[in-house]
């Protein structure tokens, strides 16, 4: 009898891990922000979830959804300087949005703890779309997800124009982070 329990829990909790968790992004919970090295500073900026919603399944692997950006909303602090990353750089008026289709991800998600893996999937900017690997710590708690990701976009090698002056060199390539969730 007690042997039949415990058959019955599992399953009954194995069942209930392989439904799909669904999290819905918002504003509120979800911050990106970007840090661009420079010979003098480092510039540090935000920009504004626009809407997303991502879908994955834990025991297959499979993933889907979306995560829209606001590219008209990058803020670095600077007037002068935002307004060259927009004309210049983004073209955030001709490219106002940013996004990451993803469609796999790699490794296992802990149902109830910490877990590391690979999201796979598109990354739109700028108009065009590249292929990207993202590294994402996922946070379980009952049954709610909340994540974080951090990764580097070679802005220069996608297309778009490096703002570097004579005296002021900047990278290439910018920092990402990302979180989501409401999760301590």
């Amino acid at each position: 009898m007690r042997s039949q329990l415990l058959l019955t829990s599992l399953l009954l909790c194995t069942a209930a891990w392989a439904q799909e968790i669904v999290m819905d992004l918002d504003d509120a919970h979800t911050t990106v922000r970007y840090t661009l090295p420079a010979t003098l500073h480092s510039v540090h900026g935000t920009f504004k979830l626009k809407r997303g919603s991502i879908r994955f399944d834990p025991a297959t692997g499979k993933i889907g959804g979306d995560v829209i950006v606001d590219a008209t909303s990058g803020n670095s602090g600077s007037d002068g300087r935002d307004r060259k990353m927009h004309k210049d750089v983004l073209q955030s008026e001709r490219y106002p949005e940013i996004a990451f289709i993803p469609d796999h991800l790699e490794g296992t998600v802990d149902p109830r703890g910490t877990s590391q893996v690979q999201v796979h999937g598109t990354f739109r900017i700028h108009g065009d779309a590249h292929e990207i690997t993202i590294p994402v710590q996922v946070r379980m708690t009952d049954g709610k997800a909340a994540a974080t990701a951090h990764f580097t976009i070679p802005y220069v090698k996608w297309g778009m124009k490096n703002p570097s002056t004579f005296v002021l060199r900047v990278s290439e390539n910018v920092e990402i982070e990302a979180a989501t969730g409401a999760l301590p």
